[in-house]
């Protein structure tokens, strides 16, 4: 298993050579090195101690790598890619729920707002045959940043990023292109994913730290 250390070297020149074929418009280039950083979470998680919690985070960073290819790949296939990250979200939405079900209602509400704020922006622009997949998707992003605030944590704080990376893609594609946006979109989107990758291994870490406690407490 590669060291964690190798693994941030190795995301780093990912997202490095992803931004330069950003920047030079070099479609093939990005294709190739955009998963890489994605990848790299799921070896990182992969070493950490099994759980339900860590299960679901990789099945949707594998969904989210799913998504990163064809978002990447030549043509128009923006709509499996809603779907594969649509996945995503509604694993990382079990991977919560698994952690806690309280209603939490300052983050009902604050999720709410922000859904329904930015689904509002999207339809009044247009969305054409795309209004019910926009939606849906809507609905499970918002869905999954309330039960990730419940959770708290790295987990609401790569929420927080990855709702705000998906809501710069809605405003880029349907309300108007700025300059920025592919840059802000994919920083905050590996900030996010980093985040919720993050929690699974602090949650391990937490849950061994508790059972080697409960062990040396027994012994004496």
């Amino acid at each position: 298993m590669p060291r964690p250390i190798t693994l941030l070297g190795l995301a780093l020149l990912g997202a490095a050579l992803y931004i330069y074929a950003l920047a030079t418009q070099s479609p093939l280039l990005g294709l190739v090195v955009k998963p890489i950083p994605v990848i790299a979470l799921l070896v990182w998680l992969g070493s950490a101690e099994p759980g339900r919690y860590r299960q679901w985070i990789m099945i949707g960073l594998g969904f989210s790598l799913l998504g990163d290819i064809l978002l990447a790949a030549p043509g128009d296939l923006f709509v499996f890619g809603l779907a594969a990250f649509l996945c995503a979200h509604l694993a990382y939405l079990r991977a919560y729920l698994g952690t806690t079900r309280r209603l939490a209602p300052l983050a009902f509400v604050g999720s709410a707002i922000v859904g329904t704020a930015l689904l509002t922006l999207l339809i009044s622009h247009g969305l054409g045959e795309l209004l019910v997949p926009v939606t849906v998707y809507a609905l499970a992003i918002t869905a999954m940043l309330w039960r990730a605030l419940a959770c708290g944590g790295l987990a609401a704080l790569g929420a927080v990023a990855f709702v705000f990376s998906d809501s710069l893609i809605g405003i880029d594609r349907f309300v108007g292109q700025f300059a920025a946006a592919p840059y802000l979109i994919i920083v905050a989107y590996w900030l996010g994913q980093w985040a919720i990758a993050a929690s699974a291994i602090a949650r391990t870490s937490s849950k061994a730290l508790i059972q080697s406690a409960a062990v040396r407490e027994k012994i004496s």
